[in-house]
């Protein structure tokens, strides 16, 4: 899986040369959280470590392993509770890029190929991922400011985006109301708490996608992923580009059918464009 991900987005590293970031799906288990923390390099980093530990153990989590790699902390820990407060509570000890049973989201500055070559990506095997190429148009070059963006305070749910969401403080301020936490002011992760709101609730996937047309004002396409699901949306103006192919072994979706294409060198492929206004979903 790391290395297809790595091949697509090569493919379309022309969209964005500034940063390029990756959620990654494997097994796991229930009672065991993989988190992976930004917290920079050198004295800045260990102090931001020592508090991911102080506050592990404050919260009763049992911190089994911890690996450092370029400016990143990835975690693997056992805890019971409820995870929301949990969740917050880790996003105070550093920037929390993601939580999950199964998710765990790399990204950084530079291409495919640099940001594996920091953290052997390529070798991953898994189910399921994500992966985006970034253009900074809004905000800074860093690490934290590149997709994939993980839904805040939930287990698993991760989204890649591109668009704009035209009614954005309308929906924040909405779920801030209902005691829910955003990190950044980007629409990416405003999506993917709404979501992982609508799941929490009891909604499908596929209800959830539904109502996000809906409920979203401004153009966008977006993919969002579960521990056991990958689904997409797209807006009724279909300003956004998005093409997939689908065969026996892979559903796969891109912005450039160049991308598709890195997968299946050489060989003819029956694409088709999402139409405007639909959603999809695939499960294991």
């Amino acid at each position: 899986m790391g290395r297809d991900l790595i091949a697509m987005l090569d493919g379309c590293q022309h969209r964005g040369p500034d940063s390029t970031g990756f959620a990654l799906y494997a097994d796991g288990a229930d009672d065991l959280y993989r988190l992976r923390f930004y917290v920079g390099e050198g004295a800045e980093a260990a102090v931001s470590i020592a508090r991911i530990k102080e506050i592990l153990a404050d919260k009763g989590a049992e911190l089994l392993a911890g690996e450092q790699v370029g400016g990143s902390f990835a975690a693997s820990v056992r805890h019971a509770g409820d995870v929301r407060p949990f969740a917050y509570a880790m996003e105070h000890a550093a920037k929390l890029f993601s939580l999950g049973h199964r998710l765990e989201i790399v990204k950084d500055e530079g291409t495919a190929h640099e940001v594996d070559a920091r953290y052997h990506l390529s070798a991953i095997q898994g189910t399921h991922g994500l992966g985006h190429v970034r253009l900074a148009t809004e905000s800074a070059v860093r690490p934290e400011a590149a997709h994939p963006f993980w839904a805040t305070g939930f287990s698993d749910i991760a989204i890649v985006h591109n668009g704009q969401i035209t009614n954005y403080w309308k929906w924040r301020r909405r779920l801030e109301k209902l005691g829910f936490e955003f990190r950044t002011d980007n629409d990416s992760e405003l999506i993917a708490v709404y979501l992982a709101k609508k799941l929490s609730d009891g909604a499908s996937l596929k209800q959830a996608l539904t109502d996000s047309i809906e409920d979203m004002d401004g153009t966008f396409s977006f993919l969002v992923s579960t521990g056991n699901e990958i689904g997409y949306a797209k807006d009724r103006l279909a300003a956004k580009p998005m093409v997939m192919v689908e065969t026996d072994q892979l559903v796969a979706i891109a912005s450039e059918e160049v991308s598709l294409n890195r997968l299946f060198p050489g060989q003819a492929l029956s694409t088709r464009e999402p139409l405007p206004g639909t959603i999809g979903t695939w499960s294991r």
